[in-house]
């Protein structure tokens, strides 16, 4: 059965921060001698960008004989960037609802927004405090990812600049990867030593790997580039293919990157327990409308809905979560993009590649190996990984790698994800 709640002794709650001039104001709660919480202004420097703290929530559960600190968890502090943005409005609310991390586990929300979002990121936090979630112990909202990101358990890297008019890929890559290497250095300084990283910003891939490369003292391992959209999406159409429920569809991988590149798997997936192959035996169906479709999808949705995927998108992160801190069913697997090195299917090692993954619920992994690749398959992969290698090339004074020349040019395959960016 899950713990009783404790009974909240003073909640440090405000409508909004004040009205910022010349200094900025830090609202939170200060805990008092006797162990109670009051809520505090601190007049901070207006050139130190310090988080404003907005809501905390503090029990005092030696009073109250209903609950004991031995039920409850530790809380779990995730930090969120692009916290003002569609994606986090949908999925902050699942996270603080229980629907991601579980319906035992405390959470702190940390936020991260920008200059321009500050307001907007208040608004957030303002409606998370009204939705009164009984997991949600604390918020706090900032634009210095030094001082958001500290001692999180998990970043959700979220924001990252679109792609504007005449952008060329190229371009993209260097606006963003900059993002990202200030992202990674601040996880490296401080962060969680254990902290999961999950990039959702676009092109997630590369910028996963730059964020990576910034930030030595977290495990490689704890980097993932979001492919699990891609996944669900697979799984959707095989599903409405065969005419079953998307339950009954398992084994699904995305290979390779983010990108019109990427391969969704139908080989090794399974209906029912069967081969894909043979309760869909149309095979140029397979080849040549089910995989365009999923590798397309997200242009195909900006154009009928007018605006990227911010609801399923939201849902795939909370999937792709939960992935991790729930034990894989037995003989199924999973898709994220992750580290390729010492991969089993020789991969070029160095970059983020989606595979398929296990877990046994713990936030760790391992790649599944020995799934069968055909010659349909291997081409589309080397494709993907040549894409990846890159894109990893024109970053490469963004890794510390200073490898080859970038040779995406404005003559190159436009081949990222339209409205995804």
């Amino acid at each position: 059965a899950p713990p009783r709640a404790a009974t909240p002794r003073r909640a440090g709650c405000v409508a909004a921060a004040p009205a910022i001039s010349t200094t900025r104001a830090f609202l939170g709660s200060r805990k008092s001698a006797k162990g109670r919480s009051r809520s505090s202004a601190l007049a901070v420097s207006a050139s130190e960008p310090a988080p404003l703290g907005v809501f905390k929530l503090e029990y005092d559960i030696s009073q109250d004989d209903d609950a004991k600190s031995a039920d409850w968890k530790k809380p779990l502090v995730i930090a969120v960037s692009g916290a003002a943005g569609q994606i986090s409005n949908h999925l902050l609310f699942k996270i603080a609802g229980g629907e991601v991390y579980g319906q035992d586990q405390p959470i702190i929300l940390r936020l991260l927004g920008s200059e321009r979002s500050k307001e907007a990121l208040e608004g957030v936090a303002m409606e998370l405090e009204d939705s009164l979630f009984p997991l949600l112990r604390e918020v706090d909202i900032g634009i210095d990812p030094m001082l958001v990101f500290a001692k999180a358990d998990w970043a959700l890297l979220i924001g990252a600049k679109p792609r504007g008019p005449g952008m060329e890929r190229s371009d993209l890559l260097e606006m963003n990867g900059q993002i990202f290497v200030g992202q990674g250095k601040a996880l490296n300084e401080v962060a969680s030593p254990e902290c999961k990283v999950c990039v959702v910003g676009n092109p997630c891939n590369t910028n996963a790997l730059i964020a990576m490369e910034n930030a030595p003292n977290l495990r490689r391992e704890n980097f993932h580039a979001l492919t699990r959209l891609d996944e669900n999406r697979a799984k959707c159409q095989l599903a409405l293919k065969a005419g079953v429920f998307y339950e009954t569809v398992t084994n699904v991988t995305i290979w390779g990157n983010h990108s019109t590149t990427q391969v969704p798997d139908f080989v090794n997936s399974k209906i029912g327990g069967e081969r894909a192959t043979d309760v869909i035996e149309d095979l140029r169906w397979l080849e040549e409308d089910f995989t365009p479709a999923i590798q397309t999808r997200g242009g195909l949705l900006i154009k009928k809905w007018g605006r990227s995927s911010a609801a399923s998108t939201a849902v795939s992160i909370a999937d792709a979560i939960k992935a991790l801190v729930t034990p894989t069913r037995e003989g199924d697997w999973f898709s994220s993009g992750v580290c390729t090195d010492g991969n089993p299917y020789g991969i070029a090692e160095g970059i983020i590649f989606s595979m398929p993954c296990r877990s046994t619920g713990d936030g760790g992994y391992e790649v599944v190996a020995g799934l069968e690749i055909n010659d349909w398959l291997r081409q589309r992969i080397k494709t993907s990984e040549d894409e990846l290698t890159k894109e990893a090339d024109c970053v490469s004074h963004l890794t510390g790698k200073m490898g080859k020349a970038c040779e995406i040019t404005p003559g190159s395959p436009d081949t990222m994800l339209p409205g995804e960016m």
